[in-house]
């Protein structure tokens, strides 16, 4: 795959590239400060920053602008008129119904690395704060600081890369991210804790950012065929094999290196995701709505498809689909706010209920080995379900898969409830928390192949990072309790969570529509 192909000319691939070898280099100019810490567990609190450390970032800061330039070009304005003639007057044979190529497996093993890369980042965050917590000599409280500006960076990312995606390209927002990983590796040198609350905002709107363009990549390249349970797999184990990436490395590095170390680790899975995109075609249906013909019809060669004359039926198609994206706000609104309550329920369980149940199982009179057993198995439980919700999603109904984890999210929660009635001798939680679990890792598995599913060419990544947002929106609520000690009991949690979840429910049965197998070039045709 030939990377100018992202880029607008070899002036903006040359500006990339210098970018990268700026922000590597500052980051290894402050590898010393790291180093010289050897002797004490390395510890750097409190030490004041040389001046290699301020010239590195210095370094680092004009690295990712002048990669930011590189990315994304300047949009065509003379060329564009004649480049759109053409591509109005081709018909594109696509794979919707092909099997799956070379090309497909290669594209979604590539993605599935990228996303591990991608969630190994915030996941390292429940690795790294003990020990900051104790190097820094603060409370939890201002400890709390850390995921919640993690979680303000991908809402954030999650909303601008997604406009980004849509105006300069998937593939240059995914270089985005990968450069601004390798800048935030530098966490890991940082003297001050609020130096860290900093950077991992950055490090938080990389990771957000790249997440729905992940997906709607994806959507736009594979065929209807193989599209849905492609994407719920793909982003189910690139979340899965995340959290165990960075459970592993804290696990081998941390004993030797202290928890510094995992903020290191951005810089060789930055350059790695770099590389990486060698092998990640931009998608064909951008290229052809921004006019890049060529580019297009190179990429539509490698996944099996062919491109011949239309003449002026497509022209009028093209311009009946223009009318039809002028309508669409209305369109989508309902299916958009169902999507966002889901999304915004399934935060505030993930980042807070989830997150609060092993104390208030202690605080309801369950012993302590119980609640931390059932807690840990949800990173077992979440293997299974992913392949569950692919199967289900892919074979069975997009729509009634997404439905009906939301309803055993629901069904979880009501026995939560149930447990405050009960006494602990009388309930065991061990069912309401298993399908709690099952629940909220079905939505995140789905929620987002099927938002980046469900829209058109022209706003698919805006709106798939609208829903990521929502995410960590309602995380960011979540945080936003524990920060101002204003954590709910275990029956109240359950019920304030349940009252967005039953509202998903009944939004989503009413205004969402089925997507297996569905010709995305369909929502390209006025209502």
């Amino acid at each position: 795959m030939n990377p100018t192909r992202v880029l607008a000319d070899r002036r903006h691939l040359w500006a990339f590239v210098a970018g990268c070898v700026a922000v590597t280099a500052g980051v290894v100019m402050h590898l010393p400060m790291f180093w010289m810490g050897r002797d004490n567990g390395f510890r750097l609190a409190d030490m004041p920053m040389d001046a290699p450390m301020l010239w590195g970032m210095a370094l680092i800061v004009a690295g990712i602008g002048v990669s930011a330039y590189g990315l994304l070009p300047k949009r065509m304005r003379a060329g564009t008129v004649a480049a759109r003639d053409v591509s109005a007057e081709l018909s594109i044979t696509s794979s919707e119904d092909a099997p799956l190529v070379f090309a497909h497996w290669r594209l979604m093993l590539v993605l599935t690395v990228a996303l591990v890369i991608d969630v190994m980042k915030p996941a390292s965050l429940g690795f790294v704060v003990p020990g900051m917590q104790t190097e820094y000599a603060v409370s939890t409280a201002v400890v709390a600081w850390l995921p919640f500006a993690a979680l303000c960076g991908t809402v954030v990312g999650s909303v601008l890369w997604g406009w980004l995606a849509d105006l300069y390209g998937r593939r240059a927002s995914i270089l985005l991210s990968a450069v601004m990983f390798v800048g935030t590796s530098i966490c890991g040198s940082m003297p001050s804790l609020w130096w860290n609350v900093g950077m991992c905002f950055l490090m938080g709107a990389a990771a957000g950012g790249m997440l729905p363009v992940t997906y709607a990549l994806l959507a736009e390249t594979l065929p209807s065929k193989h599209r849905g349970w492609a994407l719920v797999l793909v982003g189910g184990l690139g979340a899965v094999g995340g959290y165990l990436a960075a459970s592993a490395c804290s696990a081998w590095l941390q004993p030797f290196f202290g928890w510094r170390i995992l903020w290191f680790l951005n810089l060789p899975t930055g350059l790695l995701l770099i590389v990486l995109n060698v092998y990640v075609p931009e998608s064909p249906k951008f290229l052809f709505a921004l006019g890049r013909v060529a580019e297009a019809h190179a990429v539509l060669r490698s996944f099996g498809c062919t491109v011949r004359d239309a003449g002026v039926a497509a022209a009028a198609g093209a311009t009946e689909a223009a009318v039809a994206l002028a309508r669409l706000p209305s369109r989508y609104l309902a299916q958009t706010w169902a999507l966002s309550i889901a999304a915004i329920a399934w935060g505030l369980i993930n980042f807070g209920l989830l997150l609060w149940m092993p104390a208030l199982l202690v605080a309801k009179g369950y012993s302590v080995a119980l609640s931390s057993r059932l807690l840990a198995a949800s990173a077992l439980i979440a293997v299974p379900t992913v392949f569950a919700a692919a199967a289900l999603y892919g074979r069975w109904s997009s729509k009634g898969a997404l439905v009906a984890s939301i309803a055993l999210t629901a069904a979880g929660l009501l026995g939560l409830i149930h447990l405050e009635i009960a006494s602990p001798a009388n309930a065991s939680p061990v069912l309401p928390i298993a399908l709690l679990i099952v629940g909220i890792n079905g939505i995140i598995a789905m929620i987002l192949p099927y938002a980046a599913e469900s829209y058109p060419l022209k706003v698919r990544a805006r709106a798939t990072g609208w829903v990521a947002a929502c995410t960590k929106t309602g995380g960011l609520l979540a945080q936003g309790l524990g920060v101002f000690g204003l954590v709910p009991g275990l029956a109240w949690g359950a019920a304030l969570t349940l009252v967005p979840i039953a509202v998903a429910l009944v939004l989503v049965m009413r205004f969402c529509t089925e997507t297996r197998g569905r010709d995305l070039r369909e929502m390209e045709e006025p209502a």
